[in-house]
């Protein structure tokens, strides 16, 4: 059993003294934002929050309460509330509290807006104190580990989860003002399809049979788009258990979407216009500051190969090396060092050209980019260009370096897309665990008949991560996944 702090008997000494500590509910008439927004005289105000700063004095104290959206202070009179429940105020409320308050809202003379208790009542009890401070790399931990406690204490973390909804928010009015249809679509599925990825593996017990987490909602939106549906989107956790850094989690949150009739270059003029849309009505600018830059994401955006770019900041023609074994070779020539989890020697092409990009390019992309043309390889799931047939009709939104969005014009002919998985299948035996797996069923679907698809996705949490200037992804999931502390409770 965890031993109680000094702070933490005091605490529970003083529940004991309440004689409601956990009532069941308490009507209020504004949230805490608007009620700071409310004309001076205006009465009969009932907002309720946390304590967050208090100071307690003779006949009068103040204090502030706070929820998500905002803070107000509370002035507490003897006379105004009644000495009993006043001393009961002074002697029993601590910093972390809940309470509701009723009364009047004025401007103080340091200008203020207040509300002049006329009641106040006793929510919840914090029986652990709240942190001062957080700082150094063991707090940036703990508040990954307990986030509440970072909304609670830090305003721009409530301003950066705010913002996160509110784009997402954005995004589903701009698709549904297109026509789009939300939809949902499996997160267990028999096969772990959709991307080139390392998947993670379940048991169904009920089933009996091992399932994949869903790498991308890919093969399950087109399957809709084969049923009647032309224009369908969803925001899906997605799953893939490979590497951590800055701007990777194993467990993410994408939106994807799919429009029968259209091709990638549709979908560049859509998504481009739709970022620009929204990132103007959020922040009123398309200069955006990311770390010490400042990003223009106005007007075109550059369309450029992915053999021009690697071309640009090296000397490797991936046109010339256009085999795996050429390639391997010329990148130990180079001596150019590649992290990869699965070792280069068992990476099909594809793969070694995407690790190669992102090894001698991607880092040097400030402005946005849409990277084209990637080998056929890489995207087993992407229509085959006319008149390169080793290369796809594909994009990618590459803003400083990071990857927001991949789309492409769908591949919808079942045999092409038949042969390619067999290759694909053929890879992920000989070792390369990032290869799609064969899939029949999709296969089957592809059969009853495709229109021309164009489909796209885009990472929320990443294009949040940069849109709100933020060192790590983690800083931008409300709870991400943290390994697991002690068992004991601390």
């Amino acid at each position: 059993m965890r031993e109680l702090g000094e702070q933490e008997l005091v605490r529970r000494e003083k529940l004991a003294n309440i004689e409601h500590p956990y009532p069941e509910r308490f009507e209020v008439n504004y949230e805490i934002a608007e009620a700071s927004e409310l004309a001076d005289e205006t009465t009969g105000v009932r907002v309720a929050g946390r304590i967050v700063l208090m100071r307690k004095m003779g006949k009068m104290s103040f204090l502030t309460i706070s929820d998500i959206y905002g803070k107000i202070q509370v002035s507490v009179k003897v006379d105004m509330i009644g000495e009993e429940a006043y001393n009961a105020f002074k002697g029993n409320y601590d910093l972390g509290d809940f309470i509701g308050v009723e009364g009047e809202v004025f401007t103080t003379h340091t200008g203020e807006k207040t509300i002049r208790a006329s009641k106040i009542e006793f929510l919840g009890k914090a029986l652990r104190p709240l942190p001062e401070k957080f700082h150094g790399a063991t707090d940036v931990e703990m508040l990954y580990r307990q986030r509440y406690l970072d909304l609670i204490s830090n305003d721009e973390a409530k301003k950066k989860f705010l913002f996160r909804s509110r784009f997402i928010r954005e995004i589903r009015s701009y698709l549904d003002n297109l026509g789009y249809i939300e939809i949902e679509t499996p997160i267990l599925n028999n096969k772990a399809s959709g991307a080139t990825a390392k998947p993670f593996i379940t048991h169904h017990n009920a089933l009996d049979i091992d399932l994949y987490l869903r790498i991308a909602p890919e093969t399950y939106l087109k399957r809709a788009i084969v049923g009647g549906f032309t224009k369908v989107f969803e925001i899906a956790r997605c799953f893939r258990n490979e590497g951590i850094d800055a701007t990777h989690l194993q467990d993410f949150t994408m939106i994807e979407g799919y429009g029968a009739y259209l091709n990638y270059k549709d979908n560049m003029k859509l998504l481009r216009e739709m970022l620009q849309t929204i990132i103007m009505n959020m922040f009123g600018t398309l200069m955006i500051q990311i770390g010490d830059k400042q990003v223009d994401l106005s007007g075109e955006w550059e369309s450029v190969s992915f053999r021009d770019l690697i071309l640009r900041y090296s000397d490797i023609d991936i046109a010339v090396y256009n085999t795996k074994e050429k390639l391997l070779d010329k990148i130990y020539q180079d001596q150019i060092e590649i992290d990869s989890e699965t070792p280069l020697e068992d990476l099909g092409y594809g793969n070694l050209v995407d690790q190669l990009y992102k090894k001698v390019a991607r880092v040097h992309i400030v402005n946005p980019i849409f990277l084209t043309e990637h080998p056929i390889e890489l995207s087993p799931l992407a229509r085959a260009n006319d008149d390169n047939p080793q290369i796809t009709d594909r994009f990618q939104l590459v803003i400083n370096g990071a990857e927001i969005i991949n789309a492409y014009s769908e591949l919808v002919d079942p045999r092409e897309q038949e042969r390619r998985l067999l290759e694909q299948a053929s890879l992920k035996a000989a070792g390369d665990e990032e290869a799609m797996p064969m899939d029949y069923d999709y296969i089957e679907a592809m059969e009853y008949g495709m229109p021309p698809i164009s489909g796209w996705g885009i990472g929320i949490d990443r294009i949040v991560q940069l849109l709100t200037n933020s060192e790590n992804i983690k800083d931008v999931i409300l709870f991400p996944l943290m390994r697991p502390k002690d068992d004991f409770r601390g």
